[in-house]
Order: C-alpha cells, then structure tokens, then sequence
C-alpha cells in the first residue's frame, strides 16, 4: 500500500497557516453580533460556543490535515482524536461529528475506507457518532471531522482566564511535531515513531475526565503552534490545563 506521507509536502499541523498571516484576514473582517454566540474565534479558542433558547450551549469545533504517518488507520485515528480534542480542551464531550476529506483520484479507494474506520474507531472511544460528511477530489490527502458537543451555563472552559499562581499541566510529551518531521524525512527511529503514534492516538477524554475534579481557569489543546507568544499573541501548543487544586484533591 502507497506511504501516505509520500503524498504530501506538509503533515499533519505543520500545513495550517501561520496565525499572523491568518488573524491578519481575521482581524479585517467586520465584527457582526449575534447574542446567542457567545465564544466565536476573536479570542483564539478551541471551540465556538452557542447558546439556544433553553439555555443549553452548543460547543462546535472542525479540523483537519494531511497525513503525517503513512498507515492510513492510524492517520483517520489521529486526526480524528485531534478534532475530538478541541471539544475535551473546552470542558465538553464530544456527541456528534462529520466526517471531512479531500481525497486523490485514482488513489484505491481502501485506502479512503482504512481512514475513515480509523476515525470511526476514535469517535467510537469518544462516545461520538459519526453521521455524514463532506469529500473532495483533491491531489492532497485531507481528514479530519467536524465535532459538536453540548455542556451547560458555566460548564465551559476558556482558554484565558489563568491567575498567577495556578499550576500549568501538560496531558501530553512535548516534541511530537519535531518527531513527525523526522518521520518524514526517514530519520526517526522505530521506537520514537511508535511514542508518537500513542501520543497522538491518545484521547484527550482522560485528561478532561480527571480535570474535572479541579476549578480549572483555563484549557487549551496545543497542537500546531508553540507555548511562546508570537508578536504579543499567545498561540495555542500542546493540550494543557492551569488549574488550582481545591481543598483535598492536591496531587
């Protein structure tokens, strides 16, 4: 079967576009209310959020990229529990998804069929239904899905809102982005490759769990990024929680 990897010039979050180029259109848009949404992308969150009429929120996010690995089940796992994430890194649990992918003509169509059980088998760990989606013919291959959870007032986690004094934790290893590169250039070892592989096939689900014994003041899922602030904006890097234990669950 054909190396995903030899299909693309970017992996996985390497291909998303710089966020100062990106928040330069952003920022020139025009600003236009509406009451109900309350989370949209001006803060950089993970996740829209939107509140219908009996109070309930509506967290959305969507995500996708080209393959970093070459097998194609683990590629739909991995950007399955990345757009999976963004919905863990605002305090929900993903329910409901579709399925997003730009796919090469001519390519056997098993390998389509590999991604998208990959995917499946994630939203499946998730709790997550899968119901449609969206394919393009394209010469890059492109998977990911869009990922709507629900939660209710207060419920939500932001990605500001950190005092000092709280205690940053990552729920993941840094370096994988560094991994994947070398991946593709054939120079990471077997056993680096696999590390990553379990940390990208890893749900974010867990770590939310646990988390919800604290008084969490900010989440973020870091993926494509860094933790340094570029041009005095803080960007996204690594999944993280800041939080202060509450009386009895300090760890």
């Amino acid at each position: 079967m054909v190396k995903l990897t030899s299909l693309v010039q970017t992996a996985g979050c390497a291909a998303k576009l710089s966020p100062t180029l990106l928040h330069e259109v952003l920022d020139s848009l025009p600003h236009i209310p509406c009451p109900a949404l309350i989370g949209g992308y001006e803060n950089s969150d993970d996740a829209l959020v939107y509140r219908l009429e009996d109070g309930t929120l509506v967290i959305q996010t969507v995500d996708f990229f080209p393959p970093m690995v070459d097998d194609p089940f683990i590629f739909g796992q991995v950007a399955a529990a990345n757009a999976l994430s963004d919905i863990y890194a605002m305090g929900s649990e993903p329910k409901i998804a579709m399925n997003l992918m730009t796919f090469p003509a001519g390519l056997e169509l098993d390998v389509m069929r590999q991604i998208m059980l990959g995917g499946q088998s994630k939203a499946a760990e998730a709790g997550a239904a899968i119901a449609g989606g969206h394919t393009i013919s394209d010469p890059t291959i492109k998977y990911g899905l869009c990922v709507t959870g629900f939660g209710k007032e207060g419920s939500v986690w932001k990605n500001e809102g950190a005092v000092e004094g709280d205690l940053l934790v990552l729920t993941k290893s840094l370096g994988v982005g560094i991994i994947n590169t070398a991946v593709k250039a054939g120079m990471a070892s077997e056993e680096a490759t696999q590390v990553a592989i379990e940390s990208m096939t890893m749900l974010n689900k867990y770590a939310r769990d646990e988390a919800q014994g604290f008084c969490v003041h900010a989440a973020t899922d870091v993926t494509g990024f860094s933790l340094f602030p570029n041009e005095a904006r803080v960007v996204e890097a690594l999944p993280c929680f800041h939080y202060r234990a509450s009386a009895g669950k300090a760890r």
